[in-house]
């Protein structure tokens, strides 16, 4: 007897519906009321509008990011927190631990999860959702992976605004994940609110713990991992750092950076991570800190917008091109400096 014919394993209708709608099709006007009611599936589209790097998507980016900014008054304001540590600290399962809690508290979660593109291909993994199985899944929470496309510090670049929408759509805690400790994690420090800094006890990140720049950026420091027969090697390190700490002038800001454990395995301290960055929140908020440090924020946006233009203005130039080649070819020469290359071709620019 012939059984029941299998069905097909992709559904032909809706591949028909989807290829048939082009990304960028919806309104900016569609986007921004999707985005204010919350809708997933639109304040995706939208992300994906500003990580375009194609003209008509960013001019219809900008208006849906100033479509949501002018309900920013109406959006009960939230916390941004930075999280970043060496490789194998476990940001991710941290970060799932934590998001978890929160949720569990009643917060409404945005996880940006900025995953390293390769040099070569210039592709990534985006696997955050996968290492965050939990989270992932959770109503209360909204994971987006972004490839870092060589931008400074591990951070996409289109991360400040994608931070907007997350907003806009009712996250009130928006974590930015970065792809590791380096010389540029000032990138992150520099668009959020609360900047969180994860160790690992007994694997030589002591010293790199003291070193006067990252502690200065790092709004507390969370030993994490401290379960087992690690627990008292986490206890020691902590130990140091908040020695080390003690060699710091306070900072501006009222607030003198902690230093804690915890384990996001056993979900032990992470109740307590949570107190810790509430505490500042209130501190910084009655002494006006924080206002200030989101102003700051906005105006550095700004210079920062004006670079980027100013460097494509420039690039796109078809004589400046050309001058680029004429004067790339003297230096190899050695007919040519670089610097007077540089000169000239600022000239040529100006005139």
């Amino acid at each position: 007897m012939k059984g029941v014919p299998e069905p097909g394993q992709i559904n032909q209708e809706l591949v028909k519906k989807l290829k048939g709608r082009k990304a960028g099709a919806e309104g900016a006007r569609e986007l921004i009321d999707g985005i204010l009611s919350g809708n997933r599936v639109l304040l995706s589209r939208a992300i994906t509008l500003v990580e375009s790097s194609l003209k008509q998507h960013q001019d219809k980016a900008q208006e849906v990011i100033a479509g949501c900014l002018k309900h920013r008054g109406s959006i009960a304001p939230g916390i941004r927190l930075g999280i970043t540590g060496v490789p194998g600290v476990g940001k991710s399962t941290f970060i799932e631990a934590f998001g978890k809690y929160l949720t569990s508290q009643g917060h409404r979660v945005a996880v940006l999860a900025i995953d390293p593109s390769s040099a070569r291909s210039k592709g990534s993994i985006l696997g955050d959702k996968t290492r965050m199985e939990e989270l992932a899944t959770d109503p209360q929470a909204f994971i987006r992976p972004s490839p870092s496309a060589g931008s400074l510090g591990g951070v996409a670049r289109k991360t400040r605004e994608t931070i907007i929408l997350c907003e806009a759509a009712g996250f009130d805690v928006i974590i930015v994940e970065t792809v590791g400790v380096g010389q540029s994690e000032t990138a992150v420090h520099g668009m959020v609110d609360f900047f969180l800094l994860l160790m690992l006890a007994g694997a030589g990140d002591e010293l790199q713990g003291i070193k006067r720049g990252i502690i200065e950026m790092a709004d507390a420091i969370i030993i994490n991992k401290a379960d087992g027969d690690n627990l008292n090697k986490a206890k020691m390190a902590a130990a140091e750092y908040r020695n080390a700490l003690h060699l710091f002038p306070p900072s501006e800001t009222g607030w003198t950076p902690l230093v804690d454990i915890c384990s996001a395995q056993t979900r032990m301290g992470i109740p307590r991570v949570w107190d810790i960055i509430s505490d500042y929140c209130t501190i910084t908020r009655d002494n006006g800190h924080f206002h200030k440090r989101r102003m700051s924020q906005e105006q550095q946006v700004m210079f920062e917008v004006i670079d980027e233009a100013l460097r494509h203005q420039f690039y796109g130039r078809k004589d400046i091109r050309a001058l680029i080649d004429h004067y790339t070819a003297e230096i190899y020469g050695n007919r040519m400096s670089p610097y007077l290359a540089a000169q000239l071709l600022l000239e040529k620019f100006r005139s």
